[in-house]
């Protein structure tokens, strides 16, 4: 496995979010599986994912698949009670950071209750509230 990547799944697995800004590229870009946009730099894309961590409850990585630049790490949790699958597809650039990140998941109504749990997290939190501008 790419050191990027098994560093990442190491501080996920932990909930320990502190060391993974460091893993993404300045510009990195991630698609949330929440609704059809992007979030736009390395500021903006640990705030969205530092909430993630927090809802995210029972989380395991079941696979790891990938070579290279590419890869897919299917995962399992709970949010707010509900069963979850998902996969977060992720692609290195040419220094082994994250430059692309595109989370899909499954079901339907456990991505509404992570949309109205995200929602309500970064609606209190004044450091996120600047990077709302930085949606594409």
């Amino acid at each position: 496995m790419h050191p990027t990547i098994q560093k990442f799944h190491d501080l996920v697995l932990a909930k320990d979010h502190d060391g993974v800004p460091a893993l993404m590229a300045e510009d990195v870009r991630f698609k949330p599986p929440t609704y059809w946009a992007t979030w736009n730099g390395r500021d903006a894309v640990s705030a969205v994912l530092g909430h993630v961590n927090e809802v995210f409850e029972n989380f395991v990585y079941r696979r790891v698949m990938g070579e290279g630049q590419d890869w897919a790490l299917e995962f399992q949790c709970t949010i707010e009670g509900l069963d979850c699958v998902g996969v977060d597809l992720i692609t290195l650039n040419e220094e082994g950071l994250m430059q692309d990140f595109e989370v899909v998941m499954r079901p339907h109504k456990t991505i509404g209750a992570l949309r109205e749990a995200m929602n309500k997290r970064v609606a209190t939190d004044p450091r996120f509230l600047k990077f709302r501008e930085a949606l594409s």
